[in-house]
Parts: C-alpha cells; sequence; structure tokens
C-alpha cells in the first residue's frame, strides 16, 4: 500500500512539473502555518485559459516601487543572544540571515548610534561634558559588541548596506542633561533630575556650538566605523523625534531637526558622500513632514524617508507627494516577547501595509534575543531568533518565516507589480523575469485561489492561516 501511494504521489509530481514545462512556466509553492513552517508543495495547477474566472490578476507589464531590499537591525543584546551559544550555532544563524542566496538574504541593516533601549546600559561616543571639540570621542564600547556583530554578517555579504540614527546624544548636549526624555525611578538612576521634557519640545540645546559639534560627532561615527571597514551609508537625525521616553530618547521639533539638518548635518553628510533620511517618523501627521521636505536648506540633504509605528499613517501622503525619496520601513512594531503566530499576523498586516504604500526597504527590528525579549529598560519584544540561556540553544520564529517568504524570494532590483482582485496578495517581478507571489490566508479554512498572470490561471489552495509564497 506504501509502495502505490509513493507511486502515485510520484506520477502527479511528474504530471504536474511536465505540465508546467509545456506551457513554458516553472512554478515553485512555499507555505507556512502555526504548525508547519516553511514547507513545500507540489500540489499547484497551471492552465492557459486565461479567460476562466479567477480570483486576482497580477499584471507584469504594470510595475511600481522598486524594492532595495531587506534587513533588520543590529542591536547590542542581540550579539548577547548569540554569543551564548557554539561558534558553529552563531555562524549557521548569521549564514541563515545574511549569506546570499541561502535564507533571509537580508542586505539593508540598520544599527543606533550610541546606545539605544536594546543596548546592554546608556552610553554615548562621548560624555565628557562640554567636550566641543570631541577630543575624548570613541567608539571602544562597540569594539565588544556591534563591531563584531556586524563584521561577522559582512564576512558573508561585503554589499551589506548599513545606515544609522541616534537614540539620544551625549547626555551634555541636552537640556535635562539625562539619556532618558522621561527617568524612570525603576529603571534608571536619577541622581536627583527628575527633569522631563514631553512632545512638541527640543531638547537637544539649540545653540549653534552644540549643533555644529553635534554634525561632527556623525561625522566621527562614519569614520571610526569606516576605518573598521563598515561604511554607514545614510543616517537618520533621530529615532522617533516625538517620542518621549524612559530608555535613550530626544524629542525635536521639526523646525529644530530642519535647522540641524539643512545648516550642520547636511554639509557634515555631504562632505562624506553619506545621505540623510528624513525620519524615523513616528506619528501620522505627514504636514510636519513636509515642512523640512519642502525647507530650502533641508532638502537639498535628504534622499530617504523612514517610517515606524504610527509613522505608517503618514506614509501614503508622503510615498504619493515626494515620488524621488526612497522609503522606509525602520522598525517592524516589537511584539511581546512571545513571538507567538497571532505576532507574526500582525507583522504580515504591517509588511502589507508599507509594501503596498511605496516602500523600497522592510527592516524588522531584533535578530535575536534571549527568550523572553526583554530589553536593558524592562520591554519584552520579539525578535527573529530565539536564545535559550539554560540550554544554550536556539529557534526561528514564525516572523522570522515570514520575513523569508518575501526576502528570501524578492531580490534587490525588484519591482512591486500591479494586482487587482484578492487584496491579502503582494506580487514582485525580479530582475531575471521571475514573478514572486506572496499570499496570506488568515481565514480557519482552506481556501482555493485563482492567480491570472497574463495568459496564464494558477490555482492553488491555501492552508488555513497560513503565508504562502509562490515563484514563477
Amino acid at each position: 500500500m506504501k509502495r502505490i501511494f509513493a507511486l502515485s504521489f510520484l506520477f502527479s509530481f511528474i504530471v504536474i512539473w511536465t505540465s508546467c514545462e509545456q506551457r513554458g512556466i516553472l512554478v515553485e509553492w512555499i507555505s507556512t502555518t502555526e504548525a508547519e513552517t516553511w514547507k513545500a508543495h507540489q500540489d499547484l495547477f497551471v492552465t492557459d485559459k486565461s479567460d476562466s474566472l479567477y480570483d486576482v490578476e497580477i499584471c507584469p507589464e504594470q510595475s511600481l516601487q522598486e524594492i532595495d531590499g531587506f534587513g533588520a537591525c543590529f542591536n547590542e543584546l542581540g550579539w548577547k543572544a548569540l554569543s551564548l551559544l557554539s561558534k558553529k550555532d552563531r555562524n549557521t544563524i548569521l549564514a541563515e540571515l545574511f549569506q546570499p542566496g541561502k535564507g533571509l538574504n537580508f542586505n539593508i541593516a540598520r544599527m543606533p548610534v550610541g546606545a539605544n533601549d536594546f543596548s546592554l546600559n546608556w552610553y554615548s561616543y562621548d560624555e565628557t561634558k562640554g567636550d566641543f571639540a570631541l577630543k575624548d570621542f570613541n567608539i571602544d564600547n562597540d569594539e565588544k559588541t556591534l563591531i563584531p556583530f556586524i563584521q561577522g554578517a559582512k564576512q558573508l555579504n561585503p554589499n551589506l548596506k548599513i545606515w544609522a540614527s541616534p537614540w539620544s546624544p551625549p547626555t551634555w548636549m541636552k537640556y535635562n542633561k539625562h539619556y532618558a526624555c522621561r527617568p524612570d525611578p525603576k529603571v534608571n538612576d536619577l541622581k536627583g533630575n527628575p527633569n522631563t521634557d514631553l512632545e512638541g519640545t527640543n531638547m537637544f540645546v539649540q545653540e549653534d556650538k552644540y549643533m555644529e559639534a553635534y554634525a561632527r560627532y556623525f561625522g566621527k561615527f562614519i569614520d571610526a566605523y569606516a576605518d573598521r571597514g563598515i561604511r554607514i551609508y545614510c543616517v537618520a537625525p533621530q529615532n522617533e523625534f516625538n517620542s518621549c521616553q524612559n530608555f535613550p530618547s530626544c524629542t525635536w521639533t521639526i523646525a529644530g531637526l530642519t535647522r540641524f539638518v539643512g545648516r550642520f548635518l547636511g554639509p557634515e553628510m555631504a562632505r562624506r558622500n553619506v545621505s540623510i533620511m528624513l525620519g524615523t517618523v513616528e506619528r501620522p501627521d505627514a504636514r510636519a513632514l513636509e515642512a523640512m521636505l519642502n525647507d530650502s536648506l533641508a532638502k537639498k540633504y535628504i534622499t530617504n524617508a523612514g517610517f515606524q509605528w504610527a509613522g505608517k499613517g503618514a506614509l501614503p501622503k508622503i510615498y504619493t507627494g515626494y515620488p524621488y525619496l526612497r522609503l522606509y520601513q525602520t522598525e517592524q512594531e516589537c511584539g511581546d516577547g512571545r513571538n507567538d503566530w497571532k505576532g507574526a499576523v500582525h507583522s504580515w498586516e504591517l509588511m502589507l501595509h508599507y509594501l503596498s504604500n511605496g516602500c523600497n526597504v522592510y527592516d524588522y527590528w531584533n535578530i535575536a534575543l534571549e527568550k523572553g525579549g526583554i530589553s536593558r529598560w524592562g520591554w519584552a519584544q520579539n525578535s527573529l531568533v530565539v536564545v535559550n540561556p539554560q540550554t544554550k540553544t536556539y529557534e526561528y520564529t514564525f516572523e522570522f518565516y515570514l520575513m523569508k517568504h518575501f526576502s528570501h524570494y524578492v531580490l534587490p532590483g525588484a519591482v512591486r507589480l500591479q494586482t487587482f482582485g484578492y487584496d491579502n496578495l503582494l506580487a514582485f517581478k525580479n530582475t531575471n523575469g521571475s514573478v514572486i507571489v506572496v499570499v496570506s490566508n488568515l481565514t480557519g479554512s482552506d481556501k482555493p485561489l485563482k492567480i491570472k498572470i497574463g495568459s496564464k490561471i494558477i490555482q492553488a489552495n491555501l492552508k488555513a492561516n497560513s503565508f504562502n509564497t509562490i515563484r514563477i
């Protein structure tokens, strides 16, 4: 009985593959469900009856935005988690993430300038009060964490592109002289300094000598990393410039940020051929962003715009109004440390929104964390890789596989294609001519889906609660 079943399965596979060959089309189909990740299927059905009924039409000749790539963020706690593993396991994970053609194919990644909320602790590159000459500037802290993390990735992909943003300037450059905007006595050592500035204010000291020194601080960061073989091609002046947090943060007004970019940071970065990103944007009001994009000085230096969290609400207007900008999803919403299927479904909804609204780059947030995903400041978050500190083992999360459904197949230079019909779907065309369809079925039952591409109709029976990639 087993032999008959095996022969029957083999025969069906040959028939399907041959029929695809006869029609001049080869198809690959991978699915992920909560019960089974990254499963290959052979039960696609292809016909030439283009006049038949179908659920969605993909238009190979109607291209939308170009895709520059996918990635995540290099954080100190990520390196700490990976360092708990054997060298062999760590190298296996890095290869899955960054080696071209192997796993996720990450090619564009983010890093912090100094400490962020997933650092081991607070630090900046110069905490000497009043050091406007930046004589004490150094990146010694990063030699133990971020630099080996990035260098390990670049050994696998020398073309990996890195962009960077600060969460907080050095404390002496801020009015409240504290790395946090909203100090919390439970997690911060306040030392008698309870100053709390809020959204809509400039926490950074608005004097020319501070702005000039801070621009050179960025420049010295770029130069120091270049000395270690790591080129930073783009910087954002501030992570979430509206958000007053109990971890490293710094609020800016649009006027303050525009002045800093136009008069100080822009010229300093231009001397190094480093572009500037508007952002990172975490509020839905596009009008505030337009003030900077229309400023005669600042707009000369801004080539990219980056959005995260509620900033996704501002994305559509910037996409349609400023077509010359490269648009980034800069930090996927972080989850709650459970890394469950529900979180992956929300991540799918985010990817659908950002990529449907013109993003050229999609960056996940934490690459790896210890089980539970707790930050230095007490926030549990998700990651692509979870490390068990007791057993020194690791596992890939559902969001790892969701990212892989895109980044393994949608290659740099691909374009998103216009589609009509079923809307839980995105389609792309690679430079080699292959068409990639990423589609979900988030219902509780299997769903037959007929996809029309040119003169062909491809039918797949999507599993209940599944993510799927079909390569044509």
